[in-house]
């Protein structure tokens, strides 16, 4: 490899290492014509270019210009500093996306679960704020149900009969309800349902067991616990609230810039955003 193959920069004392046509994906910037000796600002010293800049607000930088997207951490808040040092780099794609807040922050997301425990069965409805987070978890969930002699039914874990599976009801996309437990058909027939929820294999019937795996795969899956409260001790209905920070749909955002060549670059979201 030539020298100019590889690239290395100090940047306020953090040292990358990069290639150079990274570095020159936005022929106009100052970093490519860093390279071809054009830029008072940097200064070649023992091979390694030095920049009297920010060494840790350059990493992301480093990684638009690796991955042409912008993906910031979700506690991430110096949206206006990072967007002075790409004016400053001559990215002014980057610059603009960043002066796109609404577009990056990350979203508050609210999510409720509402129980409800009546003689041999239970309920249950969740809501949430964020259909595709409704969506995925009415993924996750299955109900199973199967029939049995009342008379011989003596165990609570599922017949030797086939289990059917059974769509959830969605009352609207930001909501579920789902059910488990025993229930009397016609003549003596018991109608069992079982709920499943992935990544765990067990089929439960027991209501609460079933709250309880479904209020750990939401702590799991990033959500905070706020509130516990009953919302009627008439129908013995409690409730549970959860939020979690999470990153928009859109905050990925691709730009359209094809490597090597000027112009000015188009951005747009990487994903569409499903709720509001």
């Amino acid at each position: 490899m030539s020298n100019r193959e590889v690239v290395v920069l100090s940047v306020g004392g953090v040292r990358f290492v990069t290639r150079a046509s990274t570095l020159q994906q936005f022929p106009e910037s100052r970093l490519a014509r860093m390279l071809n000796d054009d830029g008072w600002e940097f200064k070649l010293v023992n091979g390694e270019f030095f920049v009297d800049r920010d060494g840790t607000l350059f990493s992301y930088i480093m990684d638009f210009l690796r991955t042409l997207q912008v993906s910031l951490p979700t506690d991430f808040s110096d949206y206006q500093r990072l967007q002075r040092e790409a004016e400053f780099y001559g990215l002014y794609p980057l610059a603009d996306l960043l002066s796109q807040e609404h577009l990056l922050k990350p979203r508050l997301e609210i999510l409720e679960v509402r129980f409800s425990l009546q003689e041999m069965q239970a309920f249950f409805r969740i809501f949430g704020s964020c259909s595709t987070t409704v969506e995925t978890l009415a993924e996750q969930i299955t109900v199973f149900t199967g029939q049995q002699s009342g008379r011989s039914w003596n165990s609570p874990f599922p017949s030797q009969k086939p289990l059917v599976p059974l769509p959830l009801e969605r009352p609207s996309h930001h909501d579920m309800v789902f059910q488990c437990g025993t229930d009397y058909s016609a003549g003596d027939q018991l109608v069992a349902r079982y709920v499943s929820i992935k990544p765990d294999n067990r089929k439960l019937i027991n209501g609460t067991n079933v709250l309880g795996l479904l209020l750990d795969t939401l702590l799991k899956d990033g959500f905070r616990l706020i509130s516990t409260r009953t919302v009627s001790s008439e129908e013995k209905v409690e409730c549970y609230s959860f939020e979690r920070m999470k990153r928009p749909a859109g905050l990925t955002v691709t730009v359209n810039q094809t490597p090597g060549s000027s112009g000015v670059a188009q951005a747009k979201r990487s994903h569409v955003q499903k709720g509001k």
